[in-house]
């Protein structure tokens, strides 16, 4: 059983700034790969960008620039700088991740979700 658990959101006026975090627990081995998504209302969910175990990461060209995706393996938990907000980032971000268990199993897991409403 894993679980993810995101915090960190809230209500921020445009041009502040908000970091993210979605912590991971439960029977992990290793999370090669974890991502932000994120969903606004009447839209559908998007992705915002994914980091690998390695460090390596992809954006979305809406928040390139102004949002940066960091991991710490050691505590299964990854971060989202959100810089520059903006009203059209608010939405429900969610972390989903793709965990192989201790028992070596691959399977795919969401969070429940945390509120950003950026203010104009």
């Amino acid at each position: 059983q894993v679980q993810l658990v995101e915090s960190g959101g809230g209500l921020v006026q445009a041009g502040e700034s908000l970091r993210l975090s979605c912590a991971a627990s439960g029977t992990i081995f290793s999370i090669p790969t974890m991502n932000w998504y994120r969903q606004a209302p009447g839209k559908q969910r998007e992705l915002v960008g994914t980091i690998t175990s390695s460090g390596r990461t992809t954006y979305a060209d809406s928040v390139k620039g102004r949002f940066t995706i960091s991991r710490d393996n050691a505590k299964n938990t990854m971060y989202l700088q959100m810089n520059s907000l903006e009203p059209k980032d608010t939405a429900v971000y969610y972390c989903h991740a793709g965990v192989l268990t201790t028992q070596r199993s691959l399977a795919l897991y969401w969070g429940q979700g945390t509120q950003v409403t950026v203010s104009s």
